[in-house]
């Protein structure tokens, strides 16, 4: 049993409205679980845990970005990350496919431009009716929704403050923290000030203009891809390697395709000062080593240099968690923390991949071991995922460089190959950067990692990755018959290795 020798609190949630909820006098609520933060990864916690029957808490509150931007329910995903980020994408996809459809025999204007103003107002009534959804699912399922910040007073206790400081106290044997993160920023004059991130960009109502993204991270380039393809100027300044993480020959063909398409790439620069300057931005940089200096100027300054977990203010002392050197909750492999009860998911616990559908299936597993006496834990390994640049780079399993690093590189063979969608035909578009890599073991055949550069990649490997979760080897691949004419069938073709030192360009049917 949970004691109850605690002060009483002030307030405790009366009602759900859409915009505000009301609170009064009561003393500290009990819940069979408390959860922390509204995004994916929680929500999808506290609706499993609800459907098993139990009495569930969530707790969510966003803190504006330092230029003022700020939304509701759903966390990152659903409104400053894949759900508009994939829209804009989209976006400007539809742009290419009106150039190419000239050639596909419609006759199309060559002056037709994006309204970044009606773009960007579909994008965020498309993101209000899914924090609408989620506060209708949670009602339906009897979550109890508080929009306050949380907080631990102790390893059972978590103290909820309200935008107004209000404040609630709310008990639980169970407690998650689903709490994700935000952007980072550089340590230089003007970043706060004047830059936006991720966190801005989708909210933003007027055009962003000529801009300067500064990072080469997924968040960097899919933002400066899709912002070229919209129309506007755009350059990505990278101080080191790009797509950390990823298979760098992927990573190189991503940015040497963006360079293609206009995008300018700023190699081995970081940033030194943003200063206003009327209605500009001047941005001063130099390269990595101090050799050189220059200062240019933007309408838009977005910073995309990676992300830090929301921990810092939860006072994670007072409940005995202990967290990593880079702030994440330090967790085992079912997500328990160093305190009894505490658990963490998604982009707040250390050692996770920062993906969605990954904080969603830990969420919802975790439910079902805390209240359906489950024991299967979350299987971090071959993760699908896609990076949607203009040309989508799709990735499942090990990187070339890590799958050298663990076998050996005698020990795996790498098929691989270039290739030309037959839509790129017709519209005769570059296809030089349109490329697959397969990796399997060398004995067993067994496909670890499969990568794919190419229009819809993401749709392309989902179900690829689905075959690697099976144990596909080299073999079972190359024994399907491809769906022809596709990007697709490309992979089950594969034949030529990088060891055999041939052409891999496929050059027919």
């Amino acid at each position: 049993m949970l004691s109850r020798t605690l002060a009483p609190a002030r307030l405790t949630l009366l009602g759900r409205n859409a915009g505000r909820c009301a609170y009064s006098e009561t003393a500290a609520s009990l819940y069979d679980l408390i959860v922390i933060g509204g995004g994916s990864g929680g929500l999808a916690c506290a609706k499993e845990a609800a459907d098993l029957g139990k009495n569930v808490a969530v707790l969510d509150f966003v803190k504006p970005s330092p230029i003022g931007t700020k939304w509701d329910i759903g966390g990152t995903c659903v409104n400053v990350g894949c759900i508009p980020k994939k829209l804009m994408h989209q976006a400007a996809i539809h742009g290419h496919n009106l150039q190419d459809s000239k050639k596909y025999g419609w006759s199309v204007p060559d002056n037709i431009t994006n309204n970044w103003q009606s773009l960007s107002k579909s994008v965020q009534m498309h993101v209000r009716s899914l924090n609408w959804g989620h506060k209708v699912q949670l009602n339906e399922k009897n979550v109890t929704y508080y929009n306050a910040y949380g907080s631990f007073l102790n390893s059972n206790t978590v103290k909820g403050t309200t935008s107004e400081g209000k404040e609630i106290l709310l008990e639980s044997e169970r407690i998650v923290i689903a709490v994700g993160g935000r952007p980072r920023y550089p340590q230089i004059p003007g970043a706060k000030e004047y830059c936006m991130t991720s966190d801005d960009i989708f909210w933003k109502s007027e055009p962003p203009g000529k801009t300067l993204v500064i990072g080469g991270s997924y968040v960097g380039l899919e933002c400066a891809g899709f912002l070229q393809g919209l129309g506007f100027d755009t350059t990505v300044m990278i101080r080191s390697i790009p797509l950390r993480g990823f298979d760098q020959q992927m990573a190189s063909l991503v940015l040497d395709n963006m360079g293609t398409n206009g995008i300018t790439i700023k190699n081995g620069f970081v940033p030194t000062q943003v200063m206003k300057n009327d209605d500009t931005l001047d941005v001063e940089m130099q390269t990595v080593d101090g050799s050189a200096k220059e200062v240019s100027s933007y309408d838009t300054v977005l910073i995309a240099t990676g992300r830090d977990a929301l921990t810092s203010t939860l006072n994670l002392d007072s409940a005995g968690v202990k967290l990593s050197d880079s702030g994440k909750v330090i967790v085992d492999e079912c997500e328990r923390s160093s305190a009894n009860g505490i658990y963490a998911i998604g982009d707040a616990a250390q050692g996770r991949p920062e993906l969605t559908p990954v904080a969603v299936k830990a969420g919802k597993l975790l439910a079902q071991r805390l209240f359906a006496d489950s024991d299967q834990l979350m299987d971090y390994t071959v993760i699908p995922t896609t990076v949607f640049t203009p040309l989508e780079y799709g990735s499942v399993g090990l990187s070339e460089e890590a799958a050298i690093s663990f076998y050996g590189e005698d020990e795996i063979e790498v098929y691989h190959a270039f290739y030309k969608p037959l839509e790129y035909a017709m519209a005769e578009r570059d296809s030089s950067h349109c490329y697959i890599k397969a990796i399997a073991e060398r004995g067993s055949g067994k496909i670890i990692g499969m990568h794919l550069l190419g229009p819809n990649a993401g749709e392309v490997l989902q179900g690829f990755a689905v075959a690697m979760r099976c144990g596909v080897t080299y073999v079972q691949l190359s024994s399907v018959v491809g769906i022809h004419p596709t990007c697709a069938e490309e992979i089950v073709k594969l034949h030529f290795t990088k060891r055999s030192g041939l052409d891999p360009t496929v050059t027919g049917c």
